[in-house]
């Protein structure tokens, strides 16, 4: 896949990635996904994305060659790889940020290295393709246990991982009442997660009737239309006894509807770093003290976020890209638990070369399309 301008990719060949330095591997892909946050690449709205990058940073397949220096993994094992490139042993990754690697992004302070994400993300070409190179093999990528599923493998690589994260980030204590911004792939799985925390209530809000059945029937949540209440904060504060909600997980991020003055300057006119709309409702909708967990994708512009409103109401803002190596040893014991399948969040399977389709038809939320999985070599 390659990427061509704002709402334009195609599938052509490029030279196939290679060895670059000894502790590299590079990895057949056997399962890729479409994220939203690829969206915002799609759209046009990350800074410094190229003409010919490759996206992709949900990635399951099998090793084809490692380079000298690599331990632990063999040609032909089957490999889940994290979105987040890091190294393992700057400050951060030593302190569990792995997703704020220090060495392996040169164009930013902030993020560190992921896959097919821009120049703004380290440059990496991704995973929506049939090899990838895959950095620090040591680091990223695990072996996929004989009883996993790909399609659970492939959803922990990032969405579910990432809502996970969320929730966590919430500090959902017992029988809190936890709202969801968002009924995307990562929503629906931060609302799953919360009960797994402890939340005693669970509630989705979005804008389209088919996410919202999914996070009833997936995420055994109730449910909120957008469209159905003319304020939506009232809507919440009405719902929680007038205090708001414990936890508020903003899972929509630098797109989000609501308002057409911050959709035309975010996603349009390029002056904010996109639509605060979600961040000001989870502000507002949050009780006192409460707590407001961002896993929305921003851009590195400001954006008019109502920050007077957290200050003043005591709220806790905690965000992050997930570290979502971190969360796969308590989320592999869940699945073969039998709590969860990730999988199940997934809608449709396409072939590498029909990307282009699958990338119009998540974008215009078409065929209700909740997450759509590339398969290259199929047809």
């Amino acid at each position: 896949m390659t990427y061509r301008g704002p709402y334009k990719v195609r599938v052509e060949n490029k030279p196939e990635p290679r060895i670059e330095h000894p502790n590299d591997a590079i990895v057949r892909v056997t399962r890729a996904a479409i994220c939203g946050s690829d969206l915002h690449l799609y759209h046009g709205l990350i800074p410094d994305t190229r003409i010919g990058h490759t996206f992709g940073h949900e990635i399951v397949g099998v090793v084809e060659e490692v380079g000298s220096s690599v331990r632990h993994l063999a040609r032909g094992d089957r490999v889940m790889v994290p979105f987040n490139i890091s190294c393992g042993s700057c400050y951060f990754c030593s302190r569990g940020l792995l997703s704020n690697c220090h060495n392996v992004n040169p164009n930013a302070t902030a993020i560190g290295g992921i896959y097919g994400y821009s120049h703004s993300a380290g440059g990496y070409d991704g995973g929506q393709a049939e090899l990838v190179r895959v950095p620090f093999a040591d680091v990223g990528p695990m072996i996929m246990p004989d009883w996993l599923d790909e399609d659970d493998a492939l959803m922990l690589t990032d969405a579910f991982s990432t809502g996970y994260f969320g929730a966590q980030l919430g500090e959902i204590a017992e029988r809190e009442t936890v709202v969801v911004l968002g009924a995307g792939p990562v929503g629906l799985a931060a609302a799953r997660s919360a009960w797994f925390m402890g939340a005693g209530r669970v509630i989705v809000v979005d804008h389209l009737d088919y996410r919202l059945e999914k996070a009833r029937t997936f995420a055994f949540a109730e449910t909120v239309a957008i469209g159905e209440h003319r304020d939506l904060v009232v809507e919440m504060k009405r719902l929680t006894d007038g205090l708001g909600a414990d936890v508020v997980i903003d899972a929509v991020g630098a797109e989000a509807d609501g308002s057409a003055l911050q959709h035309i300057t975010s996603a349009k006119l390029k002056l904010q770093g996109g639509s605060p709309v979600a961040l000001n409702w989870a502000i507002d909708s949050v009780r006192k003290g409460g707590r407001v967990a961002v896993l929305g994708a921003y851009g590195p512009l400001p954006s008019a976020i109502r920050f007077g409103d957290a200050m003043n109401k005591g709220v806790t803002i905690r965000a992050n890209q997930a570290p979502v190596k971190r969360q796969w040893p308590r989320l592999l014991e869940h699945i073969r638990n039998g709590d969860v399948r990730p999988g199940e969040l997934l809608t449709h399977r396409l072939p590498l070369e029909h990307i282009g389709e699958g990338y119009h038809m998540f974008s215009s939320k078409l065929d209700d399309c909740i997450k759509p999985a590339i398969i290259p070599g199929t047809e």
